[in-house]
């Protein structure tokens, strides 16, 4: 996982801190995961499924909900979790 780090255990996203291209295939848990979009640094994705409503997980900590269900690989961003902590984003 040289392109993702987990900043915490309890994290179910991984940091991109290398940005990654699109119809790229990276391992992530022993599993090889295709990656079907391009993700920038700093971005996240999902380290397993997150189900609808599930809270995003990084830190350690719950930064947002999600509003959809996000598949293993899938960037995770403000289309598809909101925050619940100010409500004008999601």
């Amino acid at each position: 996982m040289t392109k993702l780090i987990k900043l915490h255990p309890l994290d179910n996203v991984l940091v991109v801190v290398e940005e990654i291209n699109a119809a790229e295939r990276l391992l992530i848990n022993d599993n090889m995961v295709y990656i079907p979009d391009a993700i920038a640094i700093g971005h996240k994705i999902a380290e397993g499924f997150i189900e609808s409503g599930e809270k995003i997980i990084k830190y350690g900590v719950p930064i947002g909900s999600a509003i959809t269900r996000i598949a293993i690989g899938m960037h995770v961003h403000l289309h598809n979790m909101k925050s619940d902590y100010i409500p004008t984003h999601y």
